[in-house]
Order: structure tokens, then sequence, then C-alpha cells
């Protein structure tokens, strides 16, 4: 990357070519790439695919999907190349009622962490349905460690924000879980966009986040607790609503082991190389 394009991208993501020579770097560390981001073209082409996620810097992974693909051959692309797939997430069914098959391709894969990211429901997210996935969580988190030597954790989508007495229904959750068996990832769109502060979050919950997607909201987008909102709402980090250094601060005090970039949106090849030169060189 010449000095001439360094320059402009710095200052199209709003860094200043003297503001990144300054401070101290609030992200020292290179970021992860969850393969949603990529999902259209790892599935025409997962090798080519991951020679461009590699071309990135990125050496870290989060797959949502195998692509059509075994554990093993998805293992032997990523090893192939030098990258590490750390947390592997799946659907609330496969937890139900294949959880051994799920823990044995994380496992191939040289994933620690399993994931899952929404919880079936309909309508309003509920107490009961809270009280049901409580029972769920504990479960699924003492199979997976006890027998299998992984950490679930459960990434939030927004809905769970209801409010609950002095909190919410996310608070419930937290609270009712059992630290030892369930951890969660913290997708910071998915916890702004229902009026939540993803750092005060992290504050509070401090050792009970591993894992955390990195995607920002596009300006004037409004929120709301439906879970939903247009891909094309993801913009790279800095450009939108989200406090970016503000939760990095916080989510390194909290212990997050593993950040993903995640960006769902059409425009990932000019956005993502974006949001890593935003994270290079964020400085306090």
């Amino acid at each position: 990357m010449n000095k001439l394009f360094y320059s402009i991208l710095l200052l199209v993501v709003g860094i200043s070519p003297l503001m990144a020579q300054k401070g101290k770097l609030i992200f020292p560390d290179k970021p992860g790439m969850v393969s949603y981001t990529y999902r259209k073209s790892l599935a025409k082409d997962a090798a080519t695919t991951l020679d461009t996620i590699k071309n990135l810097g990125i050496v870290d992974m989060e797959f949502s999907s195998l692509f059509g693909k075994t554990a093993q051959e998805m293992r032997q692309l990523l090893d192939a190349r030098g990258i590490k797939c750390s947390s592997y997430g799946v659907g609330y069914p496969d937890l139900q009622n294949k959880i051994g098959e799920v823990a044995q391709n994380a496992k191939t894969l040289g994933a620690s962490f399993v994931r899952v990211a929404w919880i079936p429901h309909q309508g309003d997210f509920t107490l009961a349905m809270a009280q049901k996935t409580v029972e769920d969580f504990n479960q699924f988190g003492k199979i997976l460690k006890d027998e299998h030597g992984l950490t679930f954790c459960y990434h939030n989508h927004g809905y769970e924000f209801q409010p609950h007495e002095n909190g919410t229904l996310f608070d419930y959750i937290v609270q009712n879980t059992d630290p030892k068996y369930v951890s969660f990832e913290m997708d910071i769109l998915w916890t702004f966009f229902p009026g939540q502060d993803p750092a005060a979050l992290l504050n509070k919950y401090r050792n009970r986040f591993k894992l955390m997607h990195l995607k920002d909201l596009k300006k004037g987008v409004q929120g709301n607790m439906s879970g939903g909102t247009s891909p094309e709402h993801d913009v790279p980090l800095g450009t939108g609503q989200l406090d970016i250094p503000a939760i990095l601060i916080a989510a390194k005090k909290a212990g997050v082991e593993h950040y993903y970039i995640e960006d769902e949106s059409s425009s990932i090849a000019t956005q993502v190389p974006q949001t890593i030169a935003y994270l290079k060189n964020l400085k306090k």
C-alpha cells in the first residue's frame, strides 16, 4: 500500500495522517473475521475467498457455516493458509438435536468456542422464553464444557433487551446462567440498535463476554428490538453511530478474547479494508 493511498484511506475513515502518528494504540491486536461477511463468495469458491481474507491480514476466523464442505475439508483449507478458526457458530436446533456432532466439528476446525446467535421465537421475546433459554444454555454449556472441553457462547441480537424488573431480559439471562458453562459474544451493533450502551454492558458483566462482533450502524438509522435491519445499514467502523473507542477500551478491560469483523453489506470490498485501517490506526 503506497503512502498516498494510505493517507487517502485514513482520511476516508475519519483519521488524519498526523493523528495516526500520535498516542497509544487502542486496538493493537489483529482483528478476526466472521465467515458471514464473505458468505456469498465462500459458498462459491472457499479457497479463493480464504486467500482474499488472508491477504487482508486476517488469520483468525469464526465460521457460521461450512459452506457445503466437511469440517475436515475446511480445516485443510485453513491450515494451508495459516488461518485459525477460534469459534464455530451453529443454529439452536443443532445444539438441541446433535450437540455431539457440533462439538466434533468445532474440534476438527480447531475452535475453542461454540456460538449460537438466535433463539427461535415468535413475537416479542418474553420472560417465559428467557427462562427456557437459561435452562437450555446451562445444559448446552455443561455438555460442551464437561464432555468436549469447549466453551458455549451466546451472541445477542437485540430482541433480548425487552424491559424486565430493573433491567432487561438479557440481564436475566446473564444473571441466571452458570458462568462456568455459559459465556457471551457481544455484537456491538445488536447491543446499540435496541438502545443499550455496549461499553456500559461490558463494564457491568466483565469476564462474561469472551467474543465480539465488530460492526457499525449507518448514521440516521433508528433502532428497535426486532433483531433485524437492512444489511446495507452496516458501515465501516468509525463512520457510523457507535462509540468504537469506548467500546474497545471496555472490551479489553472485560477480557474479550476474540474480535471478529462482521459486515453484512454488499460493499465489503471497500468497507472491510476501511474498517481494518481504522482499527489499525485508532489511538488514544
